[in-house]
């Protein structure tokens, strides 16, 4: 699994904690930040997601000469 994947989702968790304590305090900037981080989270997630398959893909298919 690709570490981006990983931060990926740690990040978007983050950001559910950061909204769900803007929603507990009245605090829209916390609610903004929180949604963008919980975004990138995923974004950077996907991105993740897509290097893995990029791996898996050419797993095997390389060609050496000897």
């Amino acid at each position: 699994m690709d570490k981006d994947r990983v931060k990926g989702k740690v990040k978007e968790l983050e950001g559910k904690a950061q909204v769900a304590k803007g929603k507990l305090t009245g605090s829209d900037s916390d609610k903004v930040k929180g949604t963008v981080k919980k975004v990138e989270g995923a974004i950077q997630h996907e991105f993740g997601k897509a290097k893995d398959a990029v791996r898996n893909a050419t797993k095997g298919n390389s060609h050496e000469t000897k």
